[in-house]
């Protein structure tokens, strides 16, 4: 969970999580002072977390201490004055850690093949080795019912003990789902276990292959690594994940991970859309088969994590009423939402001209922030975590006369190429 450099009196403690651009920057601007940095992981952590919260007062990351003294978040550490930065410096270097200080966890970060300590293991299923000779009878193939033709199907009692297993042999099914292969022999994983272990895959992906200064990503080596592969081998397993039996935040928490690990496996096998209809094509056809269903971007996106409501562009919602993804669906979005505010492509009050300026994102699903622009800004003050643009805008609504605009979406990717 903590990682160390060097060893001197005092530490630098610095709480991140794989993959945050902001975190590299922030301890690689510490490590060129030549300081101590102990790198504290809070993503596997819910007790971390707590701890985080607890000390700042924020969830977000990277979150900086010298010694006992709270410096914040990267920004932070940016706009220290070159006089406090000395002083900081030197306390760290000729002072020990006071106890006071953060405490550290014991122990390092597991690796990402792991679930919550252990490793990921296959138990093979009952009904797999039935699969595997129902293949190789030769009853798969082309049925026809009524005007119907069903290709790749079998019929009658033979595959009876099959479909009673939960197997329908979903590598032949014709939507191009980025995880079909082989139907999965092992056993349905739990969920919430198998999420968290193909994000923090994919975190570890990301971290290993983004830039030092934190602003590329190097996705034609990531594509082409063994933990790459590791991770499409993993997402098979979704195919027969069982979602009926998780709570409303599991069910976000799961949907939120994959969504996020399906946007990288998408454009690494497919590629960065370039342009409106690509994009378009991009988040209505990149999928994954899970639980025996077939979720798109667009699915999750709209249909789950907005309660089933139009996209940009969609002239109707993902899901028909009757549809069995749409059964019943937090923290984690409210940690997103803080973190996306707090960043100037989110949110930027210009006290001055009286202006907020958001994103377009804002813009395009205004009506799920309640569709004025007063409605609007009260959600985004509530939604940011404690900073001095939250105490600005806090000011500026408090007055009133506040103008609402839109910064243009910026499409272009951090890739290398």
């Amino acid at each position: 969970m903590a990682t160390f450099q060097n060893c001197i009196p005092g530490r630098v403690t610095v709480y991140s999580v794989p993959g945050c651009p902001l975190c590299l920057q922030a301890k690689a601007s510490l490590g060129a002072l030549g300081l101590p940095v102990c790198d504290v992981d809070v993503s596997r952590d819910s007790s971390l977390r707590a701890q985080l919260m607890e000390l700042t007062g924020s969830s977000t990351v990277p979150q900086i201490f010298f010694n006992n003294v709270y410096v914040g978040r990267s920004e932070h550490l940016k706009n220290l004055a070159p006089e406090e930065l000395e002083r900081l410096v030197h306390m760290v270097t000729e002072e020990p850690v006071p106890a006071d200080a953060p405490r550290l966890p014991a122990g390092n970060s597991p690796e990402s093949k792991e679930l919550n300590g252990k490793e990921f293991k296959c138990e093979w299923n009952a009904f797999a080795d039935s699969v595997e000779e129902l293949k190789r009878s030769g009853l798969i193939g082309s049925h026809r019912r009524g005007l119907r033709v069903h290709r790749n199907s079998y019929t009658g009692t033979d595959g009876l003990a099959v479909q009673r297993a939960g197997f329908g042999l979903l590598e032949y099914d014709p939507n191009a789902a980025l995880n079909p292969g082989e139907m999965a022999a092992c056993s349905p994983t739990k969920a919430s276990e198998l999420s968290e272990a193909l994000r923090n895959l994919i975190l570890k992906l990301y971290s290993d292959y983004l830039s030092p200064d934190g602003k590329t990503v190097d996705y034609k080596a990531m594509s082409q690594s063994p933990c790459f592969k590791h991770y499409c081998e993993l997402a098979v397993q979704l195919q027969r994940v069982e979602l009926l039996s998780l709570s409303r935040e599991e069910k976000l928490a799961f949907f939120i991970n994959i969504y996020n690990a399906l946007v990288i496996h998408g454009n690494l096998r497919l590629g960065f859309p370039k342009n409106m209809w690509q994009r378009y094509r991009f988040f209505n056809y990149v999928s994954y088969l899970i639980g025996g269903e077939v979720f798109t971007l667009q699915d999750i996106e709209n249909g789950v994590l907005r309660g089933n409501r139009k996209g940009v562009a969609q002239l109707l919602k993902p899901f028909s009423k009757n549809d069995p993804r749409l059964q019943g669906i937090d923290s984690q979005l409210r940690t997103a939402a803080e973190a996306f505010l707090e960043n100037d492509d989110g949110c930027i009050v210009d006290s001055v001209k009286r202006e907020v300026k958001l994103s377009q994102i804002f813009k395009w699903y205004k009506a799920d922030f309640g569709g004025t622009d007063e409605k609007l800004l009260n959600w985004v003050v509530d939604h940011m975590g404690a900073s001095q643009k939250k105490s600005s805008l806090k000011s500026l609504l408090s007055a009133g006369n506040v103008k609402v605009s839109y910064m243009p979406y910026d499409w272009s990717t951090n890739s290398t190429d």
